[in-house]
């Protein structure tokens, strides 16, 4: 009789200024880390060669480890709307590189991370970054922190899987809330 079906699932934590990448592997209910890291962008780089950097990167991983399934976490508007577009954009070239290679890409908000890897949703940062280290069996928490949030991010659809996950939409337009061409928008 064969095994459990291993699937490699990446999760990403996107930013420009820094991108956290964490790639985990799933058989049954054991997880385990195959790689973890950041792609860092210097400040002072025009913002286009910035995404070129993060979009090389990604499409370097996602080549090198054939993800079944990509994790990224919703944006989050706050005050700072600057940098939200900015990471919105870093977001979107992560997208496009799975795209690009057929792989399925599903989001999660930090609320939904929270609760998938600690089972509270109003989790800290700390606590996540406990339990991912003890559910990974790591023998300290990954760093830099957006290392140790896209493996959350991987994690949580590791532990949630396909059926409750959202695909990837344009934000809060299309799909997930409700709207759709059946609906008149689109």
């Amino acid at each position: 009789m064969a095994g459990p079906v291993t699937q490699t699932i990446i999760g990403i934590d996107p930013g420009y200024a820094i991108t956290g990448y964490g790639i985990v592997s799933k058989a049954g209910n054991k997880l385990k880390v195959i790689d973890y890291g950041v792609i860092e962008t210097k400040a002072h780089t025009e913002f286009p060669s910035r995404l070129l950097t993060i979009n090389e990167k990604v499409r370097f991983l996602l080549e090198q480890y054939k993800p079944d399934l990509m994790a990224v976490e919703e944006l989050f508007m706050g005050n700072n709307r600057t940098t939200a577009v900015g990471t919105a954009q870093a977001r979107g070239v992560v997208i496009v590189e799975a795209a690009r290679l057929d792989i399925p890409v599903y989001e999660f908000t930090p609320g939904q991370i929270k609760l998938a890897v600690t089972g509270y949703g109003k989790a800290d940062k700390n606590q996540v970054q406990q339990m991912i280290k003890s559910l990974l069996s790591l023998d300290k928490i990954p760093k830099p922190d957006d290392a140790a949030d896209a493996l959350a991010v991987a994690v949580c659809l590791a532990n949630t899987g396909t059926a409750f996950a959202g695909k990837a939409v344009s934000g809060y337009q299309y799909g997930r809330y409700g709207y759709s061409k059946r609906n008149g928008f689109g």
